[in-house]
């Protein structure tokens, strides 16, 4: 019997590991891999204490502080959980494939994955010019024209990655104004090689092989073609929820809905934290407080229980 385990393998879940070693209680980490989201981030400037880091070097940094207590945390990694049940005496067990490891608390930490568009063409294209990640992909698109769907941080981090290689952006923003950092607008609204187009949205991705082009819409149903070869979807993440679907209550997103105060879900034992919450702000700094915060709470449960 665990006192916690962890599910999950970003900033918010190594940050509750190191806090579960501290407090010498018996936990399991479960992560299918460490780094989080950011672990694909060419450079990332808000990290406190790091004026500037590379998602790949920050993954390092977290994987090597949560092995520094290997010792005292059973580590499952590369592992993923499959499903949680809740057992009739209060406690949980958690399956990863046949297996069955129970725990008297859990912290779900399992972030979220890339939203799609769901128009015509995407899939077709997925790889061969839809792409949903910038840092990865963006040295591929040199010299071409391409469109950047999202007016968010993602979309807007999306054209300073292109900027150094695209000769031509199009921003596609759904609303009249742009929602991401206001360096971050800043540093791409008077470059000459970016187009931002409001009130619009992609309404199908066209081509032969390869992307060719996107279909648009605007609000009062105008539509155009725009000649591009790649597309770059960054309009933010679904949560990965799925695993305490039954458990807890979601809101109408599938964002675990929590306390703020403690991080506890609607199921008592259960506490969760990071992007797959329905928290108001996703940044890696918020997850790996709210992360302490639910392992603290978590803690505090199972001591009075």
């Amino acid at each position: 019997m665990y006192d916690i385990i962890i599910i999950g393998g970003g900033p918010a879940a190594v940050a509750v590991g190191v806090y579960a070693a501290r407090k010498k209680m018996k936990t399991a980490f479960v992560a299918d891999q460490i780094g989080g989201q950011s672990i694909v981030s060419d450079g990332i400037e808000n990290w406190i204490g790091e004026i500037n880091i590379a998602g790949p070097i920050l993954a390092k940094k977290l994987k090597d502080h949560i092995e520094n207590y290997k010792d005292e945390i059973e580590m499952r990694f590369p592992a993923r959980a499959d499903k949680i049940e809740k057992n009739e005496d209060g406690t949980f067990s958690v399956f990863i494939g046949e297996e069955k490891l129970k725990t008297k608390t859990i912290v779900v930490c399992t972030g979220g994955r890339h939203r799609k568009l769901g128009v015509l063409g995407e899939e077709k294209f997925n790889g061969r010019g839809v792409v949903y990640c910038a840092t990865c992909d963006a040295p591929f698109f040199k010299e071409k024209d391409v469109v950047v769907v999202g007016g968010g941080n993602s979309g807007l981090e999306a054209v300073v990655d292109l900027l150094k290689y695209a000769d031509k952006i199009y921003l596609i923003a759904r609303n009249g104004k742009l929602r991401g950092d206001s360096v971050t607008q800043e540093e791409i609204i008077d470059n000459e090689k970016v187009e931002i187009i409001y009130h619009s949205e992609v309404q199908e991705v066209l081509g032969d092989k390869m992307v060719e082009g996107v279909k648009i819409k605007n609000l009062d149903g105008d539509e155009k073609l725009i000649d591009v070869q790649g597309v770059f979807v960054e309009i933010g993440s679904v949560p990965n929820s799925e695993i305490v679907g039954e458990l807890v209550d979601l809101d109408e997103w599938g964002n675990i809905k929590i306390d703020f105060k403690n991080q506890a879900t609607s199921c008592e034992g259960v506490f969760a934290a990071g992007d797959v919450t329905d928290t108001i702000f996703r940044q890696n700094n918020i997850a790996v407080g709210d992360g302490i915060k639910a392992l603290l709470s978590a803690y505090d449960f199972m001591k009075k229980n």
